[in-house]
């Protein structure tokens, strides 16, 4: 009898313990992230989307879209700075004004620091997509100033969403493309020095897929490029060059889902690569290609081809997180940032070492024990 109420005590003193403890959630595929925070908790226009970031010699600079919604002419491109740990206000740098009746919006901004030397800012303006103009301006002072607007040659673009990439000579290679009626991917060159541009175009006709747009780009060595595309295939697209970006093969799908919405990535230090993109998978509620932008991911591969599951960034049933904008900075840190339910813009640090990746096979995201992916049950038409 002693005996179990000594056992009896001793249970209920290990009930109150447990009371007294702090509850212990699990947090899955979050491992590696070191910051996630709103890069600005309130602002005088509703909407935002479609950012980008950069590292300059001051710190972190990051673009985007806003006003009252996308396409309204009165979107401007706006600019935060990271400075001593905390963003500055958003502040307008470039609107679509054209004249004292006439004013369009702004467009899809893409921000490239050449190395000593300006901080580029890439944006467009028009009416839609299909008629949009591509302009430039540049900082000498790491984003605190702006040289006034430089329209770009005509049938140019430059980058239409994601950054460029530096080759050998210091030229850039843009990933671009239009988005008409047919939408079609190709890549634009631009000699920093000479302040000259060449179109190295796809060739027409060669391939069935007629959807990719976006594409981001990674480099392989020995002249071999990557590009992988937005898609209303439900698959993330490719291409490779084998000559520098001169020529491109046929588009392939990769056996990554892609639902019609931006993605970004990054050739990594250490030679591998880095993908955000949304690991939704196709269902009753897509409709032509196009599905919620909800999770928001991170796959990590070593030759493009085989991805490994990194990080959930969202994971919200409430859609959307999308257009995520993704670099290394010379830490050795990933720096992202991403649209975050078209409300605000999220920036999220990543810590590599902390990855625990696990292989995606068959294009499905590995189950983690415990743990259960959204299910989508709000999900209507996004925006472009």
């Amino acid at each position: 009898m002693k005996q179990k109420i000594i056992i009896l005590l001793f249970m209920i003193s290990l009930s109150f313990i447990s009371l007294n403890l702090p509850a212990q959630k699990q947090n899955y595929w979050k491992d590696g992230i070191v910051k996630d925070e709103f890069i600005y908790d309130s602002a005088p226009f509703p909407q935002c989307h479609s950012a980008t970031i950069a590292e300059t010699p001051k710190g972190l600079v990051v673009a985007f879209f806003g006003g009252t919604k996308e396409r309204n002419p009165d979107v401007e491109i706006k600019v935060c700075r990271l400075i001593n740990g905390k963003w500055t206000a958003p502040v307008s740098v470039a609107d679509g004004i054209q004249n004292d009746t006439l004013r369009y919006p702004t467009w899809n901004p893409v921000l490239y620091q050449i190395p000593h030397g300006d901080l580029l800012l890439f944006y467009k303006i028009g009416p839609k997509p299909a008629v949009w103009k591509g302009w430039m301006i540049r900082s000498h002072d790491n984003g605190i100033n702006w040289s006034a607007p430089e329209a770009l040659p005509d049938g140019f673009l430059g980058p239409v969403k994601n950054k460029p990439i530096a080759l050998a000579d210091g030229s850039l290679l843009f990933p671009s493309g239009v988005e008409s009626g047919k939408t079609a991917i190709h890549f634009e060159l631009y000699n920093i020095r000479q302040n000259t541009w060449k179109m190295m175009q796809l060739p027409p006709n060669d391939s069935n897929y007629k959807s990719p747009i976006q594409p981001t780009i990674i480099l392989h060595g020995k002249d071999t490029l990557q590009a992988l595309c937005r898609s209303k295939e439900e698959r993330i697209l490719q291409t490779w060059s084998y000559d520098n970006g001169k020529t491109w093969t046929s588009l392939s799908k990769t056996n990554l889902p892609n639902n019609n919405s931006g993605i970004d990535a990054v050739t990594l230090k250490d030679g591998r690569y880095l993908l955000a993109y949304n690991h939704a998978i196709p269902d009753s509620t897509w409709k032509n290609g196009k599905g919620s932008r909800t999770p928001l991911n991170l796959a990590v591969s070593k030759d493009g081809k085989n991805w490994y599951a990194a990080l959930i960034l969202e994971d919200s049933p409430v859609s959307q997180y999308s257009y995520p904008s993704i670099i290394q900075t010379n830490d050795g840190k990933i720096q992202l940032v991403y649209t975050w339910r078209r409300a605000r813009i999220k920036y999220v640090e990543v810590d590599l070492s902390k990855l625990k990746p696990i292989k995606i096979t068959n294009g499905l995201w590995p189950k983690l024990k415990g743990y259960r992916t959204p299910v989508i049950t709000n999900y209507k038409s996004e925006e472009d």
